[in-house]
């Protein structure tokens, strides 16, 4: 039974590591045929991930230790929460550490890492990208805290393990606090993930840049590591909610299905960046403080009628 267990773990790793970039090589696809561009394709991100770890690693002269290790820490992080959760099965031997404040936690050190490499070289870019990314997190964790509460509250456990054991029983449908609580998650996946109308991926204008005026002074490998934990990070957030199961042919289902609600989800993204704009710096209060509303009136909601 442990092996099995660790065979499991093996395989939801592995999944991570080789579909995210597919994920996100997915998204760029449709991103681009809707708006009537071309595109090299889904597997372009496996090119260009190998394409920078090709290349030399260049770093500036008072560069320290923490911009050094920040790659790998992000990286190594972001690997353990997708180990944790449950993807494809709630058989995990670490099951029982992936409860949602830890998860968070686990977020806000790769924040914290990444905002400190940004300002460790000195730059006007990263020393900005790192202001407004800690603006942006102390609205954003509030709010996907809030809206996590409202589904442990009715699952009655912290643990995400638990909570997807009980979606899959089908003991939260239709409930109003989820409504609530699902629609403050999307506005604060969007956010997480740098995406539009937060945050634009693939810009690297001053006056816009956010996420990527951290990363900017690397290259090689350290880039290459930076890249691919973003988008294993996109493909953590789009892949919660999925019910896996305890069984092997369970499992493969969940595999099926994991892949379908990616290609859908993937589309629903695409339709928001290229149906809105940009918000202003400023104006992203005002989103991320409706996105806690949204939560605190599932959690009361909750309490109301329930």
């Amino acid at each position: 039974m442990i092996a099995y267990s660790l065979l499991i773990e093996a395989v939801q790793v592995l999944i991570l590591l080789f579909a995210a970039p597919l994920f996100a090589g997915w998204v760029k696809t449709v991103k681009c045929r809707m708006q009537g561009r071309t595109y090299a394709g889904v597997f372009q991100p496996y090119r260009d991930i190998a394409r920078l770890f090709s290349k030399e690693v260049i770093l500036a002269e008072n560069a320290s230790w923490i911009f050094r290790i920040t790659p790998y820490i992000v990286f190594g992080v972001t690997v353990i929460i997708g180990g944790i959760i449950p993807l494809i099965s709630t058989d995990l031997p670490f099951a029982a550490t992936a409860d949602v404040i830890a998860l968070v936690m686990l977020f806000a050190i790769i924040r914290f890492f990444t905002a400190l490499a940004g300002m460790d070289i000195g730059t006007a870019f990263g020393g900005m990208g790192s202001s407004r990314e800690m603006t942006i997190a102390s609205l954003a964790e509030p709010a996907m805290l809030m809206a996590i509460f409202t589904v442990s509250l009715a699952g009655k456990s912290t643990s995400l393990t638990h909570m997807v054991q009980v979606m899959a029983q089908g003991e939260l449908l239709l409930r109003p606090s989820l409504a609530f609580a699902l629609l403050a998650f999307i506005m604060v996946h969007l956010t997480e993930t740098g995406r539009v109308p937060v945050d634009n991926p693939s810009t690297h204008l001053e006056l816009t840049m956010i996420h990527e005026a951290m990363i900017l002074e690397y290259s090689g490998r350290h880039l290459a590591l930076m890249e691919w934990a973003s988008m294993m990070k996109l493909f953590i957030f789009s892949a919660l909610g999925i019910a896996p199961a305890e069984d092997f042919p369970g499992m493969l289902v969940a595999i099926v299905l994991l892949a379908a609600k990616l290609a859908v989800l993937g589309v629903i993204l695409v339709l928001i960046e290229t149906g809105l704009a940009k918000m202003r710096l400023f104006r992203l209060t005002e989103y991320l403080g409706s996105a806690f509303l949204l939560a605190t009136l599932g959690m009361l909601s909750f309490f109301i009628l329930e």
